[in-house]
């Protein structure tokens, strides 16, 4: 595969990710079709589901800081294995693209990735915590240019 394509599986089960993250209710069932592939999940009607969380109101900045948030209702793991050091740490530099934590929700691991520039001021959640849409994950002092 040429470098630079997402696979187009992986592409369409972070599509579903990003959709049932932003449902505005209980999702009780999800099916997923790619070529002759069909994955389907539903959870029982007593089982809790997956409930997308409000969208989160509009936070005034913070002093130039920006903020790399969750893009989904998950677990964050802020390194690529147990062990292991974490992708980014306080006073690091990132660029955008970077990957500076991970998500797992439904046995999927996501990437989070930095937006924008700048220098990593606090990282705001523990690892291995669940983190809900929208929740800020780590503080970023934007770089300017």
């Amino acid at each position: 595969m040429p470098e630079g394509n997402a696979d187009p599986l992986d592409a369409a089960v972070r599509s579903l990710a990003r959709l049932i993250g932003s449902t505005p209710g209980p999702v009780r069932r999800a099916r997923l079709q790619h070529g002759d592939l069909v994955v389907e999940v539903e959870w029982p009607d007593g089982a809790p589901g997956l409930a997308a969380v409000p969208a989160v109101p509009p936070v005034e900045a913070d002093a130039g800081l920006h903020y790399v948030c969750a893009p989904m209702v998950a677990t964050l793991y802020l390194a690529p294995s147990p062990g292991a050091d974490p992708f980014v740490s306080e006073g690091d530099q990132v660029v955008p693209g970077q990957q500076v934590a991970i998500l797992e929700a439904m046995k999927m691991m996501i990437p989070v990735e930095a937006d924008r520039a700048g220098e990593v001021v606090k990282v705001l959640v523990p690892n291995a915590t669940p983190v809900e849409y929208g929740e800020r994950l780590i503080a970023l002092a934007v770089s300017e240019g």
